[in-house]
């Protein structure tokens, strides 16, 4: 079925959300863990994007705000290697550091703009939505010259919950214009994208890059979800049949 329009998931969909991560964690261990080898580096990242305690999706909820999830995730991870404590001056330090870090290293995947423009000239409407707020995503888009081509629709604050929930994607769907049965939803996440867009009544596409998923998936686990999947936007083009 030829889709109306494509929503973005941005964070390691667009942007190379996981290389801007390893960038401002490295600072945070030259700042807070000298003793942390830099070969060991990596594990940070690891640890962070996975968030075993759930604390982004706790935000993404509306049951804590960000910098609370933010200082918890904070403190756990110098916890498991060996940082100070952080109070909430410590933290707010630490999370001026981190932010501005990781805001240096925002970029688009070499994919997206090629794949950007093919969508647009085939006549599709484009926007994103994302489980980040609308400013932070609004001001990422624009750093990596995608804002004027991809919109920034709707963000964790618009309805005050994020993916997986239905309501999000039926909100970016009327503010795109496309009915949700004619509106493909693209992201890197296999749950709260594809799986979750299904369920809204979307197409739901999973990029899967090379080493770039979040949680280790077993392949009964991919199966059982039963999604299109991709493994670079280069992709999107022929599996929506532009």
């Amino acid at each position: 079925m030829r889709v109306d329009g494509v929503l973005f998931d941005i964070d390691d969909t667009l942007v190379d959300t996981r290389g801007a991560f390893a960038h401002a964690l490295s600072d945070v261990a030259r700042r807070y863990l000298p003793d942390l080898p830099p070969e060991r580096y990596p594990d940070l990242v690891t640890v962070w994007r996975a968030d075993v305690g759930g604390h982004y999706a706790a935000y993404t909820r509306g049951e804590v705000g960000f910098d609370e999830q933010r200082m918890t995730r904070a403190n756990e991870l110098h916890e498991q290697f060996g940082g100070p404590v952080l109070d909430d001056d410590a933290f707010a330090v630490w999370d001026e550091s981190f932010q501005q870090a990781f805001a240096d290293a925002w970029a688009a995947h070499p994919d997206v703009d090629a794949v950007v423009d093919k969508v647009l000239a085939a006549g599709l409407a484009v926007g994103a939505l994302s489980n980040a707020s609308v400013a932070l995503q609004t001001t990422k888009l624009e750093r990596v010259s995608l804002l004027a081509r991809v919109p920034m629709l709707v963000g964790v604050d618009t309805l005050g919950v994020g993916k997986p929930d239905p309501r999000v994607f039926v909100e970016a769907c009327r503010r795109l214009g496309t009915a949700p049965e004619r509106t493909a939803y693209v992201g890197d996440e296999l749950d709260v994208d594809a799986v979750a867009a299904r369920a809204a009544g979307l197409l739901g596409i999973w990029v899967d890059r090379p080493g770039g998923r979040r949680l280790p998936l077993t392949d009964a686990e991919i199966a059982a979800a039963d999604v299109r999947t991709i493994h670079s936007l280069d992709e999107l083009p022929s599996a929506l049949d532009l």
